[in-house]
């Protein structure tokens, strides 16, 4: 396998200083809060990116100079595209982190308000385009209204932002991975078969949802156990001669919670990802947990969080990435691989991207395929229980 040429554009090192004679300043539009402040990662033809921003109560303290919080990986084609001069709207494309208090959304029905407290900002210059290990920026910058404005300090925010050469592998599902399709290796032009998915239920009525859905022709009877719970759903990862080296299955249930027609953060559905057992033929060794649920708002997104499982006696889970993805349009998920999903009620192919230093053989990426295959399952495994399935022509595709 030939990886093609990729530049990581990672943000990191995220911390908030806020000085005590700025909160609850009209002035300066700061007020004390105890829920977390979050951050908007954007960056023009990819999509915003949402993290926590941690705050730093001392002046001398530091955040974690090794913590990533986002990445944007940059092919060729991105680069040009950024660099390019805009015609419609700001002629300089940048790099911007907007950051907010409070979380946005909607709670027991009731709009819950964010303020932003300022944007840093970063233009995408030359630099980006040389393909060598660059550290962009690098400490504190205040942000919002400073001290000239309001006659107070504002709000700092410390950040990281590097670029990095990073060689990757682009996978592609060639098809919906409910119709079990060929995965393919993006080469240029090329596309070279490398797996197989098999997607199965084990339980419940063996009736084809995803036809169902699209031709409007469903069987009520068939499709009332889903409509109340999903599971049994399953994905095996094949290899060329028809080996299975990786699946996916549902362990939680994707059901509705109480008094809602939707997965809530409270009961999130799980999908436990494993590949072949070394020491016994025939069995499966846990790899990763994957948890999804949906969060509700003036636009619904889907929450996936992994989990990577841990070897040895003293067996535990690691936080590897909890990321948000917009129900109806799709996005990103990523630990340190980028996977690529559409959103519900659309046809969606999985690309995946995995960086070139994960991979010592075939096998290594099979994993990762059936993690995207997981996560790709997950926004139709989230779509609310009580909605009618509506009849779709093909070109409103």
């Amino acid at each position: 396998m030939d990886p093609q040429a990729f530049i990581r554009l990672s943000i990191g090192s995220l911390g908030l200083r806020i000085p005590g004679s700025a909160l609850n300043s009209a002035e300066s539009g700061i007020h004390a809060f105890s829920s977390p402040c979050l951050c908007e990662i954007r960056l023009r033809g990819f999509p915003v990116q949402t993290t926590q921003v941690p705050l730093v109560s001392s002046p001398e303290a530091l955040p974690d100079i090794h913590s990533i919080a986002s990445s944007f990986y940059l092919e060729e084609s991105d680069l040009k595209a950024l660099l390019t001069p805009g015609c419609f709207y700001s002629p300089h494309a940048y790099l911007e982190v907007v950051v907010f208090t409070g979380r946005k959304g909607f709670h027991c029905g009731v709009g819950i308000k964010r303020h932003q407290i300022g944007t840093f900002k970063l233009e995408v210059g030359p630099e980006w385009g040389e393909g060598k290990p660059i550290i962009l920026f690098n400490g504190w910058i205040g942000i919002g209204k400073n001290k000239q404005e309001t006659g107070k300090p504002g709000a700092e925010l410390h950040l990281k932002v590097k670029l990095d050469p990073d060689p990757r592998y682009v996978f592609q599902f060639e098809d919906v991975t409910m119709l079990s399709p060929q995965i393919v290796q993006l080469q240029g032009s090329i596309k070279q078969p490398i797996f197989s998915c098999k997607f199965s239920r084990d339980r419940g009525p063996q009736v084809d949802l995803l036809s169902s859905y699209w031709s409007g022709s469903v069987d009520c009877n068939a499709l009332e156990t889903e409509r109340r719970e999903r599971k049994g759903w399953k994905v095996k990862i094949h290899d060329l001669s028809g080996s299975a080296v990786a699946a996916a299955f549902i362990t939680t249930p994707f059901v509705p919670s109480t008094g809602c027609d939707w997965v809530a953060r409270s009961n999130p559905g799980a999908w436990l990802i494993v590949r072949p057992d070394a020491c016994r033929a025939e069995s499966w060794q846990p790899w990763g947990k994957l948890e999804a649920w949906r969060e509700r708002g003036i636009r619904d997104s889907v929450c996936c969080r992994f989990h990577l499982l841990s070897e040895g006696q003293e067996a535990g889970e690691v936080l590897m990435s909890e990321i948000l993805i917009s129900a109806e349009k799709g996005g990103e998920f990523f630990i340190d691989t980028d996977k690529q999903v559409q959103g519900e009620g659309k046809r969606s192919k999985p690309m995946v991207q995995l960086a070139m230093r994960h991979v010592t053989c075939v096998e290594d990426a099979a994993i990762f395929m059936a993690l995207a295959a997981a996560v790709d399952l997950s926004i139709e495994a989230c779509r609310p229980f009580r909605r009618k399935l509506r009849r779709r022509s093909h070109h409103s595709l």
